[in-house]
């Protein structure tokens, strides 16, 4: 179970998805989380041993990320019918739904917008309303930090951010994701999301009377929902879990400590019991 052994490729509307696939069963679709040198298989290629014992595990590198073109469109909206375009051409009518930051974004659109397309849904941090923390949090700004100055210096401080544990950002890691993070489609998408005016626009939106638009959404969601945070989340702190807890009708919380943004990485095993646990549920 490797990079190559699992990686796979379908055309859509607009170009070519590259995705990994292992495993048998009912579908897992992973939706992995933004920033330098992401892909599916960065985010969790740790857990697909674990998660292939039960279903076949479907993990797209979404648009502008890994070897996916942002020219199938990048943005959230576009994010979500890309996504859907992929479940209808591999004949996926429902799957389970894990979403990583960024990727929980897109599950919890594509839940409650397109309900009978999701069975379970697990979102890792990425969402919510943030009550007593300041926005943006020290990950996102150490993200732009990068995005504007793409060096090894600001890669591995933004790496360090999302982790409690600083020996998990490793030499192999920051190698890998500088040299995909700087290539230059992949930094063109990512300066299209993370600059400090785009950033100031969304904390002046969470000030103002729109402020709860990002989610209303979330009491669409009708599927059993478990909402998985690092207790020392620095890109989405913990209270911002607090109102989807609240007001996604079937929705439950997992805090993970000793954690940051990665808890499927940084407390595999961990996230893994919960996970498979809620997804095996009657």
């Amino acid at each position: 179970m490797d990079y190559d052994t699992t990686s796979r490729s379908v055309t859509l509307t607009g170009g070519d998805l590259h995705y990994h696939e292992v495993g048998e069963g009912p579908v897992l679709l992973l939706l992995h989380g933004s920033g330098p040198g992401v892909s599916g298989w960065a985010n969790f290629s740790s857990n697909l041993e674990f998660f292939a014992n039960s279903h076949r595990v479907i993990v797209p590198d979404m648009p502008g990320y890994g070897k996916t073109s942002a020219a199938l469109g990048a943005s959230p909206p576009e994010t979500v019918n890309v996504v859907l375009a992929l479940l209808d051409a591999l004949n996926i009518e429902r799957a389970d739904v894990i979403g990583n930051s960024f990727g929980g974004m897109i599950a919890t659109q594509l839940a409650a917008h397109h309900g009978g397309r999701v069975r379970r849904l697990v979102s890792i941090g990425g969402i919510g309303l943030y009550t007593m923390s300041s926005f943006p949090a020290e990950g996102l700004r150490r993200l732009v930090d990068f995005v504007e100055d793409p060096r090894r210096e600001t890669l591995v401080s933004w790496l360090k951010s999302m982790v409690y544990d600083e020996s998990l950002v490793t030499e192999e890691m920051i190698q890998s994701r500088l040299e995909l993070a700087t290539k230059p489609e992949i930094l063109a998408a990512s300066r299209m999301v993370y600059s400090r005016d785009a950033l100031g626009a969304i904390a002046a939106s969470m000030r103002g009377p729109n402020a709860l638009a990002g989610i209303s959404h979330l009491p669409l969601i009708e599927a059993p929902t478990l909402l998985c945070w690092g207790r020392d989340d620095r890109v989405t702190p913990l209270d911002g879990a607090l109102v989807p807890m609240r007001i996604i009708p079937k929705c439950e919380l997992h805090v993970f400590p000793q954690c940051g943004h990665w808890t499927m990485i940084e407390q595999r095993v961990a996230f893994e019991s919960a996970v498979g646990a809620f997804l095996s549920r009657e």
